[in-house]
């Protein structure tokens, strides 16, 4: 078997997930012009119970396998990937003829992590039989900020003007008290305090209801993504390719130093996905807030119409594959 089919097999049998065929209907409605779109609270509510369900299970989770050592290096590793990342992703942006400012933003989402993502390449990872620690919940969340500060700070150093937008105070506390932050650090925190007899009492609502809630979530996402990319046409084609090649890179880094750290092949892949994923809930919110003259419909567009779909169909069977290749070498 080659490395195509290899890698085509499992993409293959991804696209068949409910969550997958969910997103792909949203797509469907938002190209033939339906009105079908869940209401924007909707959409928000949906998103926060989704945190909720990936903080508290891997808090309870975490609270099982205790503070081991695994955890610590998948924590260290995804804390300086959060940090690291946005540097080679502000020099590619660069290259493909963005603004400094809006090279920034945009590097600050390829370095924070997509929530939806993990949740979509969890359940995957689990089919497989390859379910990473839950502590990877824990590892999410500590790789959700860094990323921002560092955006901030290579705007602030490349271009004076566009670093003074806000009062430090209020973007910290936009970066690091955000909804989704605080949402699944406190979920997790949660998690971890009642341990598994707390997890007994939400079983059902973060096991087989979670899957209801990400069906929901990702058509929404779907619809939300075609008209992204519907109304793409004044983006370069090298801005839109950086849609792909940043996520490649960001899982290409992870990949190495994970192995290289000896994590387990389930653990890699997780960290893997979320290297590799873009931010669309705190990354957008923070750097609209922190650096409002960088164009929003770039970072917007290549986050969620590119970068997601291009996860969701071929990143997440593909990491997978490279991480199960490098734990057996």
């Amino acid at each position: 078997m080659d490395i195509l089919t290899q890698i085509l097999t499992p993409a293959a049998s991804n696209l068949l997930q409910p969550a997958v065929l969910f997103f792909a209907l949203g797509c469907f409605a938002a190209l033939t012009r339906s009105n079908l779109a869940l209401p924007a609270n909707a959409t928000k509510m949906l998103s926060l119970v989704l945190m909720l369900c990936i903080g508290f299970k891997g808090g309870v989770e975490a609270r099982a396998h205790g503070l081991n050592a695994d955890f610590l290096k998948a924590g260290a590793l995804g804390l300086a990937l959060s940090f690291f990342l946005p540097l080679p992703a502000f020099l590619l942006l660069r290259r493909s003829g963005l603004n400094r400012v809006t090279s920034a933003a945009t590097a600050a989402h390829y370095g924070s992590v997509s929530v939806v993502t993990f949740a979509a390449a969890h359940s995957y990872l689990v089919s497989t039989g390859l379910a990473p620690g839950g502590y990877m919940s824990a590892v999410l969340a500590l790789m959700e900020t860094p990323a921002l500060l560092t955006a901030i700070a290579i705007a602030a150093f490349s271009d004076r003007d566009d670093a003074t937008r806000a009062p430090t105070g209020k973007v910290l506390h936009e970066v690091l008290l955000n909804a989704a932050s605080v949402m699944l650090i406190g979920s997790f925190l949660i998690g971890l305090v009642t341990g598994s007899s707390g997890g007994a009492k939400l079983s059902t609502f973060v096991g087989p209801v979670f899957q209801g809630f990400l069906c929901l979530f990702l058509l929404d996402l779907g619809v939300t993504a075609a008209r992204r990319l519907m109304s793409a046409r004044q983006i370069a084609p090298a801005v839109l390719a950086m849609g792909v090649l940043l996520p490649l890179v960001g899982a290409g880094v992870a990949l190495g130093v994970g192995r290289l750290a000896g994590l387990g092949v389930g653990d890699l892949a997780a960290l893997a996905v979320l290297a590799g994923s873009a931010s669309y809930i705190a990354a957008p919110a923070a750097m609209g807030l922190a650096l409002p003259k960088a164009d929003a419909g770039v970072y917007l567009t290549l986050s969620l119409g590119v970068t997601f779909p291009f996860n969701l169909i071929l990143g997440i069977p593909l990491y997978t594959l490279l991480a199960t290749l490098l734990a057996r070498g």
